[in-house]
């Protein structure tokens, strides 16, 4: 493993061997959780996954600042876990450990859209495999979904239809924070201060300040659409219900 700030193998291929290698080890330990959802529910056994994925979370994070500091690259700007997916980790580890409901609300559409669309199309860079940023963004995000997944199907946590709006409503106030955040620290925490250097859906939706607009309404789609599983199991449920009733 490689662990140079100034990297100069391999850069990172998007659907590479080693990216699609990343996703398909990913795929299968979200379907061991899923599989194994029952033995899960053990207390014991409960107890010791959520700690040991709540730590790892944690501790992935400050091995990032650790990396940042060591190559003279950390600043309040650009380092903290502030965007919407670093954030997440923050809270599934916290979420993981005291089963609140609300941090699983939070976690489910700011967690769920996110790392699946970072590990899709990883924003690292050059730092492609074997680079310690390869394996710690694919883990970081990898157990984003870890965590959300772990509670949806050992714990049976479901988003309601007024999660959405509660959800986008603390997605506005921490939007607002980090506004104020930005100007203070010459920071660009979820774009909204710049475009990210990189392409993004961004560049469809016109320049600064104009696309945040069009991006709060692409959050409200993909909170809907993150939802729908669950409000088509709701609404299978009820149909099988008013058949047995008749």
């Amino acid at each position: 493993m490689k662990f140079g700030y100034d990297y100069v193998g391999d850069p990172f291929t998007l659907f590479s061997t080693h990216h699609l290698k990343a996703l398909y080890f990913l795929l299968g330990i979200y379907a061991l959780i899923f599989l194994f959802r029952k033995q899960l529910r053990r207390p014991k056994i409960d107890a010791m996954v959520c700690y040991v994925v709540a730590a790892a979370l944690i501790l992935q994070e400050i091995s990032l600042s650790v990396w940042r500091l060591y190559n003279d690259a950390w600043h309040p700007g650009t380092s903290l876990p502030l965007h919407l997916c670093g954030a997440s980790i923050v809270l599934s580890a916290i979420m993981l450990i005291n089963k609140n409901y609300t941090l699983f609300e939070i976690n489910y559409f700011w967690g769920l859209g996110g790392a699946i669309q970072a590990l899709l199309t990883p924003d690292i860079g050059n730092y492609g495999y074997p680079h310690y940023r390869f394996f710690q963004f694919f883990t970081s995000h990898g157990l984003i979904l870890v965590a959300v997944l772990y509670m949806v199907f050992v714990h049976k946590y479901a988003p309601k239809h007024r999660s959405i709006w509660k959800v986008m409503g603390i997605t506005v106030l921490y939007t607002v924070f980090i506004a104020i955040y930005n100007l203070i620290f010459n920071g660009n925490y979820l774009f909204i201060c710049r475009k990210p250097a990189t392409a993004s859906l961004m560049d469809f939706l016109g320049p600064w300040p104009w696309y945040i607009i069009p991006l709060a309404g692409i959050a409200i789609i993909s909170f809907y659409i993150w939802y729908a599983p669950f409000a088509i199991k709701s609404l299978l449920q009820k149909a099988r219900t008013k058949l047995s009733v008749q």
